[in-house]
């Protein structure tokens, strides 16, 4: 069977940025030798695609700050976006998927990975919003400026900063989705305990089933679909199985575990792209039909398989902006 597809999360345009501050000119959003780019995505079926703008805390910034290279990048994808109006377009909520979806257009989120950039002064969320950023992963591996990482599981204990409070609560108010994969396990459940939309986490799997530190809980999992929440299926293989893998079978077995745990609403795909360095079995966008094919064949029906492929997606999104 065939089926259309949201993906939460990928690298891309971090990746893109590298290369071109190292002086590439030929790869670009379009398309490029890496795991994802517009061409791809966009002959393969995709409805929508995440983007985050990734910052790394030990690396040297291009534009001065971090902040400003994420905006420089939410800037490249929205230069990108405008060479191709009747092919993509920019998605900020529920209604512009859905008139992008009607249009035959694929829709382009943009999301941050690293909280950090906030540095804590409120007002760039506002910043951040007007940029058209719509989801923000409150840590990365570093302690920053909202909470603590889940990070070798030793910060587990340690929730959001006073800050982090803060930006949760006006996150919630502006409307740009809370993302708790990388977070530590306390950290989620001060967002339990603060948030007030529903929230996510973009790329994490279940801990019960391969025992990495960033994968959620079985309560995790309830608690987060209980509030309405969604976490999206990371393809690395060290999120999937013990062996630290990527194979379609291990990808297999933690869907059913999820659905089975947290319902049938509360999986989607993260797929991580352009971020891992595995070996992986699905190995880059156009390779997306190959869950679709392994979960058929593990005897998913196809209302199971659109759920977690888009309609997962498309209802939290629902959820979260409204109508």
């Amino acid at each position: 069977m065939k089926t259309r597809w949201v993906d939460f999360h990928c690298d891309t345009l971090m990746r893109l940025y590298d290369l071109k501050n190292q002086g590439n000119q030929v790869e670009t959003l379009w398309e490029n030798k890496g795991q994802v780019d517009l061409k791809r995505l966009i002959e393969t079926g995709c409805y929508a695609q995440f983007f985050a703008c990734f910052l790394w805390l030990e690396g040297e910034a291009v534009k001065g700050t971090l902040f400003e290279d994420a905006l420089a990048m939410a800037d490249m994808l929205h230069k990108e976006l405008k060479r191709y109006p009747l092919k993509a377009a920019l998605a900020t909520d529920y209604r512009d998927y859905c008139r992008n979806k009607e249009e035959g257009v694929f829709s382009a989120f943009l999301s941050i990975e690293e909280g950090h950039i906030l540095e804590n002064r409120l007002e760039r969320l506002d910043v951040l919003f007007k940029k058209g950023i719509r989801m923000i992963t409150l840590t990365w591996n570093f302690e920053n400026c909202l909470g603590y990482p889940n990070i070798g599981g030793c910060k587990q204990e340690k929730g959001l900063k006073p800050f982090g409070i803060e930006a949760v609560e006006r996150m919630d108010e502006l409307g740009i989705i809370i993302d708790v994969s990388h977070l530590s396990d306390a950290g989620f459940g001060d967002v339990c305990k603060y948030g007030k939309r529903p929230f996510m986490a973009s790329h994490s799997n279940a801990r019960s089933v391969c025992r990495h530190f960033r994968n959620l809980t079985d309560d995790m999992l309830r608690n987060l679909a209980e509030r309405g929440g969604i976490t999206g299926l990371n393809f690395g293989g060290e999120f999937l199985q013990e062996n630290g893998q990527s194979t379609l079978r291990a990808m297999v077995s933690q869907i059913r575990y999820i659905l089975n745990t947290g319902g049938r609403e509360c999986l989607c795909l993260g797929s991580d792209f352009d971020g891992l360095e595995d070996k992986l079995e699905v190995d880059g966008c156009h390779e997306i039909p190959k869950i679709v094919q392994a979960m058929d064949r593990a005897g998913f029906t196809v209302g199971e398989i659109e759920d977690v492929c888009f309609r997962n997606a498309e209802k939290f999104l629902e959820r979260y902006f409204g109508k």
